[in-house]
């Protein structure tokens, strides 16, 4: 017998939105710190290292995230028996592979956006190559991961109704349920709609706000500029 949608099920989907945001706040705490190290592998000097790092972000960016979500839940059971992954660590285990290639490739495109001629005035003021790293590349990168980050966390949010296939109530798991208690369904996914809606579109305002305080604005110049003498200039 369906129920009336009330205050209990928006409790539910409250509940839903913390948790989504918990995991993919892992996610990115997680996936990003590896996938920094394989961001800087991917443009260090050892060939090895790029490898590695080329392999990795191949191999996780040709997968679906449904299927990482199925091998961490699923399959790491498998390989030691009588394990058993909780839902909610499976869900920030697997966010966190899929998120690792992605910042990854962000990391590595924007160390190379850097001019090269930093990379050579840090070598000639005789910075060892971490040094160079620290106190000259990545600071400036930093700018330049900022707003391909969020957009990619805007992703990640939407991914992560993934991670209701294994039972995880995160917010579409919690529509899911409200929609099958109430009988409501259009009501209670147009609430989950909006709900993620207003949190993707937070995050874009907020990356548009960060690229508008970066940018600088250079007049352009018209065509006499160049034949007109300054004020004062002699003749």
């Amino acid at each position: 017998m369906f129920t009336p949608l009330d205050g209990q099920d928006l409790s539910l989907v409250l509940q839903g939105t913390i948790v989504t945001l918990q995991i993919c706040a892992l996610s990115v705490l997680f996936g990003g710190a590896l996938g920094l190290l394989f961001g800087i592998a991917s443009t260090g000097p050892v060939r090895v290292l790029r490898w590695i790092g080329a392999i990795w972000v191949g191999a996780i960016r040709g997968v679906p995230v449904l299927l990482i979500i199925f091998f961490v839940y699923f399959g790491l059971p498998l390989l030691s028996p009588g394990s058993n992954v909780p839902e909610y660590w499976a869900a920030v285990v697997a966010l966190s592979v899929f998120a690792s290639a992605y910042v990854s490739e962000i990391v590595r495109g924007s160390i190379q956006a850097i001019p090269r001629g930093q990379f050579e005035a840090a070598e000639a003021l005789g910075l060892s190559y971490v040094s160079r790293l620290r106190w000259v590349i990545l600071p400036q990168a930093a700018k330049i991961i900022v707003p391909p980050g969020i957009g990619f966390l805007v992703i990640l949010i939407k991914d992560s109704s993934l991670v209701a296939v294994i039972g995880l109530i995160e917010l579409t798991r919690a529509g899911n349920i409200v929609a099958s208690q109430t009988g409501q369904p259009i009501s209670s996914y147009l609430i989950v709609g909006a709900v993620y809606f207003v949190i993707c579109f937070a995050l874009t305002s907020l990356a548009r706000r960060y690229e508008r305080r970066l940018s600088v604005r250079v007049a352009t110049p018209k065509i006499g500029d160049a034949l007109t003498p300054a004020k004062g200039a002699r003749r």
